[in-house]
């Protein structure tokens, strides 16, 4: 089993600084989360927010770091681990752009890099890159294939319902096929992942049940496709204690792939703590972490 680590809610320049450490700890991959803005008008309700109001439970000043200019920043100050966005709202973007910015990353990080995507769930942030909200989901389901084809050496092309794409070069192209998980755990993303997709990616951590259920859906839409027993990915991350046990019987019963751990997000920081015990702080959380569960479970 792999592991990877969420840098989620660290600031960028502490996060950037916690992945060099990560990287020689044995961990696996690191997982980078995506969001352009918080607005300051929000209607959107987030989609797994417990709230009455639908609010999101982080607040307006948390960071979000472009994912792809914080994938190649941490990939020049690392050596091994790979780096995963969980998930990217591809469809927010226009599909020239998302091709560009991925395909270089993949290059300046040596192929070091897994593209989770999903449809995410702020209206605002599509209306504010001038995507259209309401055809998210068909638009993503297209935009993977193009960018396959995008990412291909020497003229390419594609045509499709909601992209053409005239006879181009975009160099750099990436030396390797760039995995594409696809995330969440509705019917249409589990036929998304299990269509189109090289894994499937969880939507947040899910308790142990939860985690079942959708992971018996994941299997039903990968029997449907016809992909049941081929290689294929499964990021899961539990709102669960760790546990040696508990992860193997998810790798054994469910083929899961690779764990999403957040021991450095866990750790308790004092108020008056300085920028310099913080890191300590959260290096001393991922050590014991990859102590105790990454390097028996490897």
């Amino acid at each position: 089993m792999r592991f990877h680590q969420a840098l989620t809610f660290i600031p960028t320049r502490d996060a950037l600084e916690l992945a060099k450490e990560i990287d020689k700890q044995g961990y696996d991959g690191i997982y980078v989360s995506d969001h352009m803005f918080f607005p300051r008008d929000l209607s959107s309700r987030y989609t797994y927010s417990t709230a009455e109001d639908g609010k999101p439970f982080w607040e307006p000043e948390t960071e979000w770091p472009d994912a792809w200019c914080f994938i190649a920043a941490m990939a020049g100050a690392t050596r091994t681990v790979r780096f995963t966005t969980g998930v990217y709202v591809a469809p927010a973007r226009d599909l020239i752009t998302v091709a560009k910015q991925v395909g270089t990353t993949a290059v300046l990080s040596d192929g070091r890099v897994n593209m989770g995507v999903g449809v995410g769930w702020c209206k605002e942030e599509f209306e504010a890159t001038g995507q259209d909200f309401h055809t998210r989901g068909k638009r993503l389901d297209e935009m993977i294939p193009a960018l396959r084809a995008i990412w291909s050496k020497g003229w390419v092309e594609y045509h499709g319902h909601f992209y053409d794409v005239p006879a181009m070069r975009m160099e750099p192209a990436p030396a390797a096929p760039i995995p594409i998980y696809g995330g969440g755990h509705s019917a249409p993303a589990l036929r998304r992942a299990a269509t189109l997709c090289d894994g499937w990616i969880a939507a947040g951590a899910y308790t142990a049940d939860e985690a079942r259920e959708h992971l018996s859906g994941l299997h039903e839409a990968l029997r449907a496709a016809g992909r049941e027993g081929e290689r294929f990915d499964v990021l899961l991350s539990l709102l669960e204690s760790p546990d040696v046990d508990l992860y193997r019987r998810f790798e054994e019963e469910y083929g899961v792939t690779d764990m999403i751990c957040a021991p450095s997000m866990t750790v308790p920081l004092g108020p008056d703590d300085s920028a310099q015990l913080k890191h300590r702080k959260r290096v001393d959380a991922s050590a014991r972490f990859a102590e105790e569960f990454v390097q028996k479970l490897q």
